[in-house]
């Protein structure tokens, strides 16, 4: 083989596609993306280009060439997920927010002492999310340093790029006795030896998992705790995640509270910046908006769960264009689905409704806010791209130098709801499909790091 020609590990060909923007699709009818030992990406040829005809020539075993039927896209990145919440997921979503918490959510998580009981529940969740195509993970955990360390390890086992947070819940007001930090001490203390822990784990020298300081949200942590785990954020530099302006309940109670927005308070006390992720926020005002743009912070948008918990629509189209940064998030088990692509087609579907209005009794011309609605370009971008820059991770498009985290979506598997009639279709239709129709039967290879962690296995 000509030396001229880039080394690389493996290849694949076929139909691409990637958004790497809000409103920009990129697809190839026929590509061929280069792999390297690593996971990155080291190159991007139209399959007619001689460099790529000549590595089909000379190397076609190391070729992984996709059907007719198939598409590769970018991994998904989903922003918030509640790890030990997995098993009553589906379940208790006709109560308040507030009920859900105390009633149903504690008493579950509390749980999760039982080491026995954290290693079935993970696992399972974890191969799950796999299946479904989620690539990266954001998640929470619990009070339990051994279970989160225990769910950060499973992740690095399975092959799924996570960021793992060890829960910091102080505040006796709102938190059960059964189910809290014994102290703002204990809660910090704890954070930081899970950090180190992480970064210690044995096989986690690429830091594909990665530790995350996680205050559950202000009503849960006194005013002592966040100020600690601002000063931890800022001292460890890891990632930040917490709950944001979710509901009326959880806004209002911060307003009386501190007589600020969440996300101002937030922001006082350190946990506001580049490496910030903040679910929810549908009653995030302009100012704060604009205050998380400039620090570089991004909101996990849950459309799903925004359904039964967050009393609003999030305002994404307004959102993206003040150039704040969005993903997407499945919260489970606020979210009843482990599926991201789902969370996808519901935000387009909620920002259809915010645009339109959904009470008849309004004449048509005032009963929605007007330019809200996205498509499935940006749906896609969300699930894909928009997280990966959410976290400030290469990941999410299929650039040279990101790494290889991908799936392999096949239309005409078993079961598919997707129509097998191909004829005059472009890759961009194709996606189209995908984004509103795909499940996890379509998922038919699942890539993290260059490396096949679920589905099908090719030689």
């Amino acid at each position: 083989m000509d030396d001229a020609l880039p080394s690389f590990s493996f290849a694949v060909r076929g139909a691409v596609a990637d958004a790497p923007g809000p409103e920009e699709l990129r697809t190839w009818d026929d590509a061929l993306v280069l792999v390297a030992d690593d996971g990155e990406i080291i190159g991007r040829y139209d399959a007619d280009d001689p460099i790529a005809r000549q590595i089909v020539r000379e190397r076609a075993d190391d070729v992984r060439q996709l059907s007719p039927n198939e598409l590769l896209l970018p991994g998904l990145v989903d922003l918030h997920i509640h790890a030990p919440q997995w098993p009553q997921m589906g379940r208790a979503l006709q109560v308040p927010l507030e009920v859900w918490l105390q009633k149903h959510t504690f008493p579950l998580e509390a749980r999760y002492e039982d080491l026995e009981f954290a290693k079935r529940s993970y696992r399972d969740l974890v191969e799950t999310l796999l299946a479904n195509g989620t690539t990266t993970g954001l998640y929470f955990g619990t009070i339990h340093n051994e279970a989160t360390l225990l769910l950060a390890q499973l992740c690095l086992e399975l092959g799924q790029r996570a960021l793992v947070g060890r829960l910091a819940m102080d505040n006796p007001d709102e938190c059960p006795d059964f189910y809290r930090d014994a102290s703002t001490r204990a809660a910090l203390e704890g954070t930081e030896a899970f950090i180190e822990d992480v970064r210690a784990l044995p096989g986690n020298e690429k830091a594909t998992v990665k530790p995350v300081v996680t205050p559950r949200f202000i009503p849960s942590c006194t005013d002592s705790c966040l100020e600690g785990l601002g000063e931890l954020a800022e001292k460890t530099g890891a990632h930040v995640q917490t709950h944001v302006s979710e509901s009326d309940w959880e806004h209002n109670y911060v307003l009386q509270r501190h007589g600020k927005s969440d996300t101002q308070s937030l922001s006082d006390f350190g946990l506001v910046n580049r490496h910030t992720v903040l679910a929810h926020g549908p009653m995030l005002s302009a100012g704060d908006m604009d205050h998380l743009v400039e620090q570089g912070a991004a909101v996990a948008h849950c459309p799903l769960s925004n359904i039964y918990f967050s009393n609003a629509v999030f305002p994404l189209r307004a959102a993206l264009a003040k150039g704040l940064h969005v993903g997407l998030g499945t919260d489970i088990s606020g979210g009843p689905s482990p599926s991201l692509l789902e969370n996808a087609r519901h935000a387009v579907h909620s920002s259809r409704m915010l645009e339109e209005g959904v009470d008849p009794s309004i004449e048509g011309d005032a009963r929605g806010t007007p330019d809200s609605r996205v498509d499935f370009v940006t749906a896609l971008h969300l699930a894909t791209r928009g997280g990966g820059i959410a976290l400030d991770l290469p990941i999410g498009s299929f650039e040279v130098g990101h790494r290889f985290d991908a799936i392999v979506v096949d239309i005409a598997a078993p079961g598919s709801n997707i129509a097998r009639v191909l004829e005059g279709l472009s890759v961009a239709d194709r996606v189209q499909q995908i984004v509103f129709n795909a499940a996890r039967q379509n998922i038919a290879e699942v890539w993290v790091e260059g490396s096949q962690v679920s589905g099908f296995r090719h030689k």
